[in-house]
C-alpha cells in the first residue's frame, strides 16, 4: 500500500521532507521563453549540467593557459592520471572494483572493443544474444561484428522480444533461450535497462544461466548507470560499458565508463585493439615496440583522454559519491511510483504504462490507447515547457529523476497530460 495523497499540497509537502532536495540547486534547470523553469522529465536521454562542470572545465583551461605541456604533471589535477580519479566513484556506482573501471571513449566504441576482446566465435559457439527492439546503435555493432568474423547475422543473430501483445521480456523466457541455445551462445550482451520499455532485466540470473552455458555476459548499461542498484563484480559479469550523459550528468557525447571483470585482469591470452595508453604506466614513455597492457579495465584504453571532456563527469560523480545510490533509488522508486499512480488514478482511460511496476528505474515509457496522437501530445508537451521525449513507433518517456526532480514535477506533468488528453 502507498501513502499518496492527488493533491499539489501533498506532493509540496514531500518535497519540504525530501533529504535530497537541496541536489536540484545544483545543478541549472532549463527555462522557458518567461525565464521559468522547465518540467524536466528527460533524464533517461540528456541529463542536467552540474553547476560546478563550468568550474571543473575552465580549471582545466586555466592549467593549460599556465602550464601548457607540463599540464600532464603539474596543476590541480595533472592530466597524466586524470582518468584516475574515476575509478573509485564509478566503481561505487556500479559495483565493482577500482581496478574493474575504466573511463574511455563513448559507448559504442568500447562495446566495439569489448567484443573484440570477448566474442571468440568458435566451432559451434558463434551466436550473440540480444534484446528486440535492441538499441539500433547496439545492433549496428553487434550486427557488423558478426559480419566481420565472416558469419551472417540471420543465421547467428539471436533476438529475445516480448511475446505477442505484451511490451516487456519475459524474463524466464530470456533464460530458457539461453538455456536452450547455450551450447551455441559465444556472447549474451543484454541491456540492464531496455531504452524502450525501461525494464530491468534480472542481470545476476541472466549471468549466471549464461555462464552455466559456456557463454561470455556483457551489459549495455546505458539507461542503467546512475538510475538502478549494481553490482557488476558480485555478480560476475564480465563486461559492461555504459554512456555518461543520461542519468550521469556529464554532457551530450560525454566520456563513458567501461567494466572489465578482475578474472580478466591480466588474461595474456584475450586479444585486443591496442593502443599506448592501455601500455604498462613504468614503461609507456620508453617508446618501446612492444604492447604491455596494464593489469585490469585499464589495459583496454587506446589514445590518452580528452581531459576537458572528462572534467564534467568528474563534476557529477562527486554528486553521486555524495548523494549515494541507494538514497537516490530509495527516492527513485518512490517519484516513479507517485508518477505511476497519479496516471493510473485520473489517466487511466487515455494512456497507460509499458514498463513494469516490479521491474523499472526511473523511466515509464507511456503509451496513449489512441496511439496515432502519441507524437502530437508529446510535441505540446514541450510546448508547454514540458520536456519528455519521443520514441518511434508510439512510446513517450518520462524520467523522475531523483537528484533534480520533485514530486511537484510529477505531480504538474500529470496535469498538463490530463488538460491535453481532455482536449
Amino acid at each position: 500500500m502507498n501513502d499518496f495523497i492527488d493533491n499539489i499540497a501533498w506532493a509540496h509537502a514531500q518535497d519540504r521532507r525530501d533529504p535530497l532536495a537541496g541536489y536540484r540547486g545544483r545543478f541549472h534547470i532549463p527555462v522557458t521563453d518567461d525565464g521559468s523553469p522547465t518540467l524536466y522529465l528527460a533524464g533517461n536521454s540528456l541529463g542536467l549540467p552540474p553547476r560546478a562542470a563550468r568550474d571543473f572545465v575552465t580549471g582545466e583551461l586555466d592549467d593549460w593557459a599556465r602550464f601548457g605541456v607540463e599540464g600532464h604533471f603539474h596543476g590541480r589535477r595533472p592530466w597524466m592520471p586524470y582518468h584516475e580519479q574515476f575509478a573509485a566513484p564509478a566503481a561505487r556506482l556500479v559495483g565493482a572494483r577500482e581496478h574493474e573501471i575504466v573511463y574511455m571513449n563513448t559507448l559504442t566504441v568500447n562495446l566495439h572493443l569489448m567484443m573484440v576482446s570477448f566474442y571468440r566465435p568458435a566451432g559451434d559457439r558463434t551466436k550473440i544474444l540480444i534484446e528486440q527492439p535492441a538499441f539500433p546503435s547496439d545492433r549496428y555493432a553487434v550486427v557488423s561484428q558478426l559480419k566481420f568474423h565472416g558469419l551472417d547475422p540471420d543465421e547467428h543473430l539471436l533476438e529475445i522480444a516480448p511475446r505477442a501483445g505484451e511490451h516487456a521480456i519475459r524474463e524466464n523466457d530470456i533464460l530458457e533461450l539461453i538455456a536452450r541455445e547455450g551450447k551455441h551462445i559465444a556472447l549474451v550482451m543484454l541491456p540492464g535497462v531496455q531504452y524502450y520499455s525501461g525494464q530491468v532485466l534480472d542481470m545476476p540470473a541472466i549471468t549466471r544461466v549464461g555462464h552455466e552455458q559456456g557463454a561470455i555476459v556483457g551489459f549495455d548499461l546505458a539507461h542503467a548507470a546512475g538510475n538502478v542498484p549494481l553490482a557488476l563484480h558480485d555478480w560476475e559479469v564480465d563486461f559492461a560499458a555504459w554512456c555518461s550523459y543520461k542519468y550521469l550528468n556529464a554532457g551530450p557525447g560525454a566520456i563513458a565508463g567501461c567494466y572489465v571483470h578482475e578474472r580478466f585482469a591480466n588474461d595474456d591470452t584475450l586479444p585486443r585493439f591496442a593502443g599506448w595508453w592501455g601500455h604498462d604506466k613504468d614503461s609507456r614513455f620508453r617508446m618501446g615496440p612492444d604492447f604491455r597492457p596494464i593489469p585490469g579495465a585499464e589495459g583496454w584504453q587506446l589514445s590518452n583522454p580528452p581531459i576537458f571532456s572528462l572534467a564534467p563527469v568528474l563534476a557529477s560523480l562527486e554528486i553521486f559519491s555524495e548523494a549515494g545510490m541507494p538514497a537516490l533509488c530509495e527516492k527513485s522508486e518512490r517519484l516513479t511510483s507517485f508518477l505511476a499512480w497519479l496516471i493510473e488514478q485520473r489517466l487511466d482511460e487515455h494512456i497507460y504504462s509499458i514498463t513494469p511496476a516490479q521491474a523499472r528505474g526511473c523511466q515509464l515509457s507511456l503509451r496513449l490507447r489512441r496511439a496515432e496522437r502519441g507524437k502530437t501530445v508529446q510535441r505540446q508537451l514541450i510546448e508547454r515547457g514540458v520536456l519528455c521525449d519521443w520514441r518511434e513507433p508510439d512510446v513517450i518517456r518520462v524520467a523522475p529523476v531523483p537528484l533534480y526532480n520533485r514530486f511537484a514535477d510529477v505531480y504538474r506533468f500529470v496535469d498538463h497530460l490530463e488538460e491535453l488528453l481532455e482536449q
